[in-house]
């Protein structure tokens, strides 16, 4: 349950009950956390919000709310703050219900239905076909992978969906570079032209296109052999990415062809029902703000009134041999990712794709007539570096490190984790050396470390406990009241925050925030256990305190269902014990 929604719900409640107009807007109304606990467990802004169009003086709103807010059993103090704030304590008995609730629901804690079963399409990935995956790929891998898992666990029908680049110039560029290595497959001394793609994976390509034709594209012109090689590469190098993804743990439910569509017929269409709205027209575009680029010339084109829906200018759809622009794709892609179903649309970009965001976001709200949302996140850059240093490149990959070797180095966890330590608009340090050291510094192994505690306190208490009484529905009939100490009802306030942290972050878009709780959470945790060491008191196992040990047992438990709960959404294993 999310509490400030449940609050919240009491709040309107009780609203209704004052002398108030009819029809008042309560929309802004909201009940949060006080930023302070020194002030109380939960705020509410209601008599700030409504006072003027209520005509009421906001502290005596907020004062005639108190009143009636007292009465509730859970609420054992409410207090006016400043200009008509409303801070309310909860009693200790209400946080414990939540930690019974916890227990009771295991990983599935947290989960709701705030997304009603909306469609939402979350692409991430689509890194053009010509090469295995880099580490500036893995970064939208998992924050892709990550937000569809967060959609999915708030009650959103999610599609996970890779958009493939396989037309225009770089594919053909592909099918050049594999032809090359086909040929020396078959034993030719090749030079590899300055603009193909260089890297040894393709050697691979050229000695499965050898297996798969021998000799037959050897002495024919390249209007015969760059169509079949092309589609070759292309193939090839999709089961490649596809393996690198999995070695990542993503695994996408539908790929989408560029030129399929294109194929198909869907540029064209998409685009015919844009002339239709009067929203294509033939102009001359201003030049671009800041030097001029030699190549632009003031030349009729066809273009997108992206400006009536919110761009800077308007957009080509057309270059100048008359094919379609890649933006004039991408509508059609994102029309057809509409008319397949989903209304709200999550585009997962990379650091270069800035100038992407308005022109598409524009281009979804015309084809839509404004019933399609697009969100795009930009995925800044990761910096690789280990000790400080810059790691060199990959002599396989030619110019980059690749994904995969990262994921050998450290492991899936690793790298998913600490690419959700950062807001994606920010750039990542990852470093060899600091994501694998055993230190708080590290928040891999923090989180997990807490984890693991938690895991190994039940192990211990296995060996004088009947195992029966350990598990979650046992623990959670256990005497809760024995939990008192200012510090466990802390930890049980921070376990009980779960269900609006998720519910925050889906809505925001933002997994990050799950990677910041998972955190703070681990060290309210370890400075329990730290208390334990040092008063006896306060140990999880008392030996001949059975009720104060399954008590504090169910509070260990909570830990390690809500850090398991956060982890299966970032898609890693939480581990049972800790190695060095």
């Amino acid at each position: 349950m999310n509490l400030y929604n449940y609050f919240h719900e009491v709040v309107l409640k009780e609203l209704q009950k004052l002398d108030l107009p009819a029809g008042l807007d309560l929309s802004r109304v909201v009940v949060e956390p006080t930023r302070d606990p020194k002030h109380g467990d939960i705020a509410t802004n209601a008599a700030m919000v409504l006072a003027k169009p209520a005509g009421k003086n906001p502290r005596q709103l907020a004062e005639a709310l108190k009143e009636r807010l007292v009465t509730h059993p859970e609420v054992t103090k409410a207090e006016v703050a400043g200009p008509g704030f409303l801070n309310l304590s909860l009693s200790a008995d209400f946080w414990r219900s939540q930690l019974k609730d916890l227990v009771e629901a295991g990983v599935s804690y947290g989960d709701s239905k705030a997304g009603a079963g909306r469609t939402v399409n979350v692409e991430y990935v689509s890194a053009n076909p010509t090469g295995p995956m880099h580490i500036g790929h893995a970064r939208g891998a998992v924050f892709g992978d990550a937000l569809a898992a967060l959609m999915d666990k708030v009650g959103f029908a999610v599609t996970r969906e890779y958009y493939i680049n396989d037309a225009g110039a770089q594919v053909d560029t592909l099918g050049r570079s594999a032809y090359l290595r086909y040929l020396e497959a078959h034993g030719e001394t090749i030079e590899i032209p300055s603009g193909y793609y260089p890297g040894e994976y393709l050697k691979e390509t050229g000695e499965a296109l050898k297996a798969r034709d021998e000799g037959k594209w050897r002495q024919k012109q390249e209007d015969e052999w760059l169509p079949p090689v092309r589609d070759f590469a292309i193939d090839h190098m999709m089961a490649m990415i596809k393996d690198d993804l999995a070695a990542l743990g993503v695994h996408q439910e539908v790929f989408s062809s560029e030129r399929a569509l294109v194929r198909a017929g869907a540029v064209d269409r998409v685009l015919k029902e844009l002339e239709d709205k009067g929203l294509i027209y033939v102009g001359v575009l201003e030049p671009p703000k800041g030097k001029t680029p030699e190549d632009w010339e003031p030349r009729p084109q066809t273009l997108f009134k992206a400006t009536q829906f919110g761009d800077d200018v308007d957009r080509p759809l057309k270059k100048s041999d008359g094919s379609w622009t890649y933006f004039a794709s991408d509508i059609a892609y994102h029309y057809d990712k509409i008319r397949r179903g989903s209304s709200e649309l999550i585009d997962v970009l990379g650091a270069d794709h800035g100038g992407y965001v308005k022109r598409m976001t524009a281009a979804v709200k015309a084809v839509s007539d404004g019933k399609a949302a697009l969100d795009c996140k930009i995925c800044q850059l990761v910096n690789l570096t280990e000790g400080g240093q810059p790691v060199k490149m990959s002599k396989r990959a030619g110019t980059f490190v690749t994904l995969r070797e990262v994921v050998e180095r450290v492991g899936k966890d690793v790298v998913r984790f600490i690419m959700l330590t950062r807001r994606n608009d920010q750039t990542i340090d990852f470093d060899f050396q600091k994501v694998t050291e055993q230190s708080r510094d590290n928040p891999v192994f923090y989180v997990q470390y807490a984890h693991a505690r938690s895991r190994s306190v039940m192990r211990l208490a296995g060996e004088s406990i009947p195992q029966n009484l350990l598990s979650p529905a046992a623990l959670a009939g256990a005497d809760l009241a024995r939990l008192s100490d200012p510090s466990e009802i802390s930890l049980i306030r921070a376990l009980a925050n779960w269900p609006r942290v998720v519910e925050g972050a889906a809505e925001a878009h933002e997994p990050h925030r799950l990677a910041f709780y998972l955190y703070d959470l681990a060290a309210e945790f370890h400075q329990l256990w730290n208390k334990g060491k040092d008063d006896a008191a306060l140990r999880f196992i008392i030996a001949g305190e059975d009720e104060v040990t399954r008590a504090r047992l169910a509070l260990v438990q909570g830990v390690a269902t809500v850090i398991a709960s956060g982890l299966k959404v970032f898609g890693v294993e939480p581990v049972e014990e800790m190695r060095a």
